[in-house]
């Protein structure tokens, strides 16, 4: 219960944020998980959440990924794989 007013009140203050309304509201929808789990500590600053997230491109989530347009963790290994 703890847990949830707890996320309640995170939530809330993302909203009420205005940085936040930066991104769109398919990139909240994707990142918003996210950005609980790998940025919480910037929390509610849109950009310092979009530098979080793709500094943890490989951890977010493949919606999240297309959303902010960076490519897939496997493609981005699977070309440097082949290379001898």
């Amino acid at each position: 219960m703890r847990m949830f007013i707890r996320l309640s009140a995170l939530l809330a203050m993302v909203l009420a944020a205005p940085a936040f309304a930066e991104g769109t509201a398919a990139q909240r929808e994707a990142c918003e998980d996210d950005a609980y789990r790998f940025c919480q500590a910037q929390v509610p600053d849109a950009i310092a959440i979009e530098k979080c997230l793709r500094a943890n491109a490989g951890a977010v989530s493949g919606s999240c990924r297309a959303e902010l347009g960076i490519a897939s963790a496997a493609s981005d290994t699977g070309g440097k794989k082949k290379k001898r």
